[in-house]
């Protein structure tokens, strides 16, 4: 099938999508590179469509504007259609029932009172998976999915965004379209894999930069903090790719980035 048109590329610089700095041309990468770990073996062949990223150089954000024409029909399409079990095995079941594995652990306390919303939910797996566990209010939102792309009614004490805000075209609306479903107060627990130390050396080589998999938006620790502040919250990173957002801690969740920190610090440590 032949992808719809891709914005036309500018040589010139464009302005930062997460701070207005002055973003120019970082690197081109084939449409259907897809994130895959060196030394496993290619799945997917290149198709000869090129991709263009841009890197900001005051707050680091690195971001594609190749698709920011595209409707969600051409993304269900192109993207998230049949064959993106070929570039993301885990989508279906692994991520989401490990990532509900930890919603239990550090909220099961809750269960009977918590409001869990996981926005970019996809398949629904994770909040079917916190429902069979006694959680008694977990929806799904996700506006790919049609039978999810309905936003659910009121606020919730916890949404969850795992691996959705790296699939974000217009990054700062679909924070913003985030934050809003978030009560107050409340708490945001979210996944993106943050640029590594060594982007310098390995450019858009690194295999988290990946248009076959939705990977318009890449975050640097800086644009994280930059883009959460603009909606008055703050974001802890646990790690490189777990993180949390708030704008004022509830008391019955300020034990949980203790504990996560304190995980964490125990799992970097473990590594070092």
């Amino acid at each position: 099938m032949k992808l719809p048109a891709l914005r036309p590329v500018s040589t010139g610089s464009m302005p930062c999508k997460i701070c207005g700095g002055p973003a120019a041309l970082y690197g081109v990468v084939d449409f259907n590179k897809y994130c895959i770990l060196p030394g496993q073996p290619l799945r997917v062949p290149l198709c000869g469509v090129p991709v263009y990223y841009r890197r900001c150089p005051k707050c680091g954000f690195i971001y594609t504007d190749a698709f920011d024409d595209w409707s969600v029909e051409d993304f269900r399409a192109h993207i998230y259609n049949d064959d993106y079990a070929a570039v993301d095995p885990e989508y279906a079941v692994v991520r989401p029932s490990g990532n509900a594995g930890w919603v239990e652990k550090f909220w099961g306390e809750l269960r009977g009172t918590l409001r869990v919303l996981d926005y970019g939910g996809g398949n629904d797996m994770l909040c079917a998976t916190l429902r069979a566990k006694g959680f008694a209010t977990a929806v799904t939102y996700d506006p790919i999915v049609p039978r999810f792309a309905q936003r659910p009614e009121g606020k919730f004490d916890l949404v969850t965004c795992f691996e959705t805000i790296e699939h974000m075209p217009d990054p700062m609306a679909g924070i913003g379209a985030l934050v809003e479903c978030a009560a107050e107060p409340g708490m945001i627990l979210y996944s993106t894999t943050l640029q590594p130390n060594d982007l310098h050396l390995v450019g858009l080589t690194w295999w988290y930069v990946a248009p076959r998999n939705g990977h318009v938006s890449i975050f640097s620790g800086d644009a994280l903090a930059t883009a959460f502040g603009r909606y008055g919250y703050q974001t802890v990173s646990f790690d490189s790719c777990l993180h949390c957002a708030f704008r004022t801690l509830p008391n019955y969740l300020a034990h949980v980035p203790a504990r996560m920190d304190g995980l964490a610090h125990q799992k970097n440590s473990a590594a070092a």
